[in-house]
């Protein structure tokens, strides 16, 4: 005869998928020769889980992406005409109150335009800025100044919002997910008429990815936009091993 030993399970608990291993050898059964029951003694006893743990917060940022784009008859215009409007902007922005270190150059872009016959009939230029707003309340406001400065030529390519400073999200949903794990654990070892022992190890993977950014109206179709920032969700799993007596 051969040793019984419990095969992995998975399980699915909320929207969060959680696979769970649990190895259990014991003693040989009746009949089985010495050999065999010294051989399923020395096997290890643990089980291994995943357990997952969320919190939600408040943003208290929002980044624009703000792009400035000029069509002209050649390249030096069409860059001169883009860095002044852009430079207008930066400006504007920082006579606004917004500090210097939360506008940074993400993008410059030129590229010609092409008609009949693949003819060159101007030049495309682009310049890209990132703005960070730490005050939520200033927000639409700010974004009106981006749009008085850039005129017609400014682009409103996305929002964002975040949470500046998480880690005391992050240390909640690390704590939630080390319960979660330990609670599947136990419960894993009186399934299986066992204790459950020492950890052997712990992993951890932290979630809630990036924010996504919430498209914007070009300037020309823009009217006054409510920003309404919601609640994010900071999460963590926590893989765990624990030996089972």
């Amino acid at each position: 005869m051969m040793a019984a030993t419990a095969s992995p399970h998975r399980a699915v608990v909320g929207a969060a998928a959680v696979l769970i291993t649990v190895t259990v050898a014991g003693g040989s059964l009746a009949g089985c020769d010495s050999q065999a029951g010294s051989a399923t003694s020395s096997s290890p006893r643990q089980v291994t889980v995943i357990g997952s743990g969320q919190v939600q917060g408040a943003p208290d940022t929002l980044t624009a992406q703000v792009g400035i784009e000029v069509v002209a008859p050649d390249a030096t215009a069409a860059m001169n005409q883009t860095s002044d409007r852009q430079r207008a902007v930066i400006d504007s922005l920082t006579a606004g109150g917004t500090d210097a270190k939360d506008i940074s150059t993400t993008g410059v872009n030129l590229q010609p335009q092409y008609g009949e016959n693949s003819t060159v009939t101007g030049y495309r230029a682009a310049n890209t800025i990132s703005v960070r707003v730490r005050d939520l309340d200033a927000a639409p406001g700010t974004l009106a100044t981006i749009i008085d400065a850039g005129g017609d030529a400014t682009r409103i390519n996305s929002v964002s919002f975040s949470i500046e400073d998480d880690s005391k999200l992050l240390s909640d949903a690390r704590t939630k997910a080390f319960e979660d794990a330990k609670g599947r654990a136990q419960q894993y070892a009186e399934l299986s008429e066992l204790s459950l022992g020492t950890i052997i190890s712990i992993s951890e993977t932290p979630g809630g990815g990036p924010p996504m950014p919430v498209p914007m109206p070009r300037a020309d179709a823009m009217a006054a936009v409510p920003l309404e920032p919601g609640e994010q969700t900071v999460s963590f799993s926590v893989t765990a091993i624990w030996e089972l007596t």
